[in-house]
Formats: C-alpha cells, sequence, structure tokens
C-alpha cells in the first residue's frame, strides 16, 4: 500500500466516524427535545426514546460492521498477493458428434460428375 492510500483510508476513517458521531448527536438532540416538548407523557416518551436508542445504535453498529469487514477484506487481500488469472481451458479441435437417437445426421458429402 502506498502512502497516498494509507493517508486516504485514514481520512475515510476519520469522516466516517465523524459523520456517525454528528448523526447520533443531531438523533440525541431531536429525542431530547421531543421529550422536554412533551412535558412528562410516558408513554409518548419512552416511545422516543426507544427510536432514538434504535437510531443510534443501529448507525453506530452499521458503521463499525462495515469498517470491520473493509478491514478483513483489505488484510486478506494485501496477504494474499497478486491475483492470477487462471489460464484458459483449451477449446477442442474437433466438436462431439451428436449423442442419442434423435440426432440429425450430417449432410453426405457431394460427389462429383465429370
Amino acid at each position: 500500500m502506498s502512502g497516498t492510500e494509507i493517508e486516504l483510508e485514514k481520512k475515510k476513517a476519520k469522516y466516517g466516524m465523524l459523520a456517525v458521531i454528528a448523526s447520533n448527536v443531531a438523533i440525541a438532540a431531536v429525542a431530547a427535545v421531543g421529550v422536554w416538548r412533551l412535558n412528562g407523557d410516558t408513554s409518548v416518551v419512552v416511545g422516543i426514546l426507544t427510536a432514538a436508542f434504535t437510531a443510534v445504535s443501529g448507525m453506530t453498529t452499521a458503521y463499525l460492521g462495515i469498517k470491520a469487514v473493509s478491514n478483513t477484506a483489505r488484510s486478506m487481500t494485501l496477504a494474499a498477493g497478486p491475483v492470477q488469472q487462471p489460464a484458459p481451458a483449451p477449446a477442442p479441435a474437433v466438436p462431439a458428434p451428436p449423442v442419442g437417437t434423435d440426432a440429425i445426421p450430417a449432410p453426405a458429402a457431394p460427389t462429383s460428375s465429370s
């Protein structure tokens, strides 16, 4: 991996985590305002807090899961080395004749009449 690729990966990780944190803060702020404006209606407050918790945990888990799979795939690719293409199978020289009772016979070769 070259230096520019490493720097790119660092920036992607930093900004990805920053996006997750910013969205989690926004979800928490909206939930807090919702709870504050409802003035203690417990059934609705529980619903808001449950939805906020689900959104925050889902977003964080998705980011960390995708990042872990990406890192694992990258490390496996780097450990395996360059990918080699398999050699193509040679084509058969003569096509095989049809098999079965319903095979169509080949036409007879023309005869010369001189």
